[in-house]
């Protein structure tokens, strides 16, 4: 580019740039057809604001809380896998770029930077995103490394129980990365061909019985135990002659901290969860990574909010690349949105730099669109700040 990045699709062009084809088309592509990845994005562009003037929007405020963590913006990272594969400092430069920025950073599983070297980089409030493997002491070991490390929340991702298929890395025989957070844990070699070791490693390690109702590995009547590392330095122990109602019954017996579901679309599972006692939803169809045809996030957001009642917060990911773009999630219902590809955009041009511009960006951007429509604060923002494709056709009636 002849000029200086000014927005995210910028940055989107600068990492086209800056990366081998192979790495580029995994963090930018999606499964199959593509289409729920490019619908994410134009779902924003069919819904308007409707701004109000004559406010006083001098001071804007556009601090909020998240499970109790005060952020300066309601703008977090979302958990997005091998950042060294971007920067060769990884998820480190990615953790000091959301520290900049004054919010939370959700560290992937499959990051290629410990959970331990992640936490040592810097003093801020992280989450740590889980997947439930089929060796659930695994599960519950990850799972206690994150909470002595002082992350605040974990995030449980709940559309995988397969892995999409993602042509782009078929088609460029994308090969495995390193999985930090498993070295010596479990065996990561896959004998598989490169294009297919991703979706054949997920096969054999993510437990795909992960349900609402009680599952015969959840209901343990064996004790287990799994002696960790020198370097981690005690004993874990879990699951002794004890039986659940459900999985989630069984996560919250592995931790005292927060639970997320990441990954609900309907109303129903959005039911399902807040019944299931969990403490967050975050509505996500895994950035159209997973199964194509699913509904845009922003188009399935009020239906989420609604059942949800305010027992728990509801958060947002999937095609945020404006500003305006986190003004209608707000407006919709969402407590919060989660970007992932934009700060991978980011750091793949510009390293940390790069990562901590993009997050300055949608922050700049959130703060100008809540001034010309009225807004001085987050609270200010309301569902009357919005017109929906279902709104014109009501109006039309």
């Amino acid at each position: 580019m002849s000029s200086e990045p000014v927005n995210v699709n910028d940055f989107k062009e600068l990492a086209r740039s800056a990366l081998p084809k192979m790495y580029y088309d995994f963090y930018a592509g999606g499964a199959e057809d593509e289409h729920t990845l490019r619908e994410n994005i134009r779902a924003f562009h069919s819904i308007t604001i409707r701004p109000r003037v004559l406010v006083d929007v001098s001071q804007i405020d556009m601090s909020t809380t998240i499970l109790g963590h005060r952020i300066s913006a309601p703008i977090l990272v979302a958990p997005t896998s091998a950042h060294m594969l971007a920067f060769h400092e990884g998820e480190l430069a990615t953790a000091r770029a959301a520290a900049a920025a004054q919010t939370i950073m959700v560290l992937s599983y499959s990051s290629t930077r410990s959970i331990e070297e992640v936490a040592s980089s810097c003093d801020a409030v992280r989450f740590f995103q889980l997947y439930v493997f089929k060796r659930r002491d695994i599960t519950a070991l990850i799972v206690q490394r994150a909470e002595r490390c002082g992350y605040k929340a974990i995030v449980v991702t709940v559309d995988t129980p397969w892995l999409g298929r993602r042509e782009a890395d078929m088609k460029n025989k994308m090969v495995a990365y390193p999985k930090k957070n498993l070295e010596g844990l479990m065996s990561v070699e896959i004998n598989s061909e490169p294009g297919v070791q991703l979706r054949t490693f997920a096969k054999a390690t993510v437990d795909a019985s992960l349900s609402w109702k009680v599952s015969t590995e959840s209901c343990s009547d064996s004790y287990h135990t799994l002696k960790m590392s020198a370097s981690l330095g005690c004993l874990i122990s879990f699951g002794a002659y004890t039986s659940y109602n459900s999985d989630i019954e069984w996560l919250r017996s592995i931790t005292s901290l927060p639970i997320l579901l990441k990954g609900i679309l309907t109303r129903e599972d959005a039911t399902k969860a807040v019944e299931a006692g969990v403490d967050g939803i975050l509505v996500s169809n895994h950035g159209g990574r997973q199964l194509d045809f699913t509904p845009p996030t922003i188009l399935v957001l009020e239906e989420v909010v609604q059942a949800v009642k305010g027992k728990v917060p509801v958060l947002l990911d999937g095609g945020v690349r404006r500003g305006t773009d986190i003004f209608k999630a707000l407006a919709l219902g969402a407590q919060a949105v989660l970007t992932g590809r934009a700060v991978l955009f980011g750091l793949s041009a510009k390293g940390e730099e790069g990562a901590r511009t993009v997050l300055e960006m949608l922050k700049n951007e959130l703060e100008t669109t809540m001034a010309l429509s009225g807004c001085p604060s987050i609270r200010d923002i309301t569902r009357n700040h919005v017109r929906t494709q279902y709104d014109k056709l009501q109006a039309m009636l």
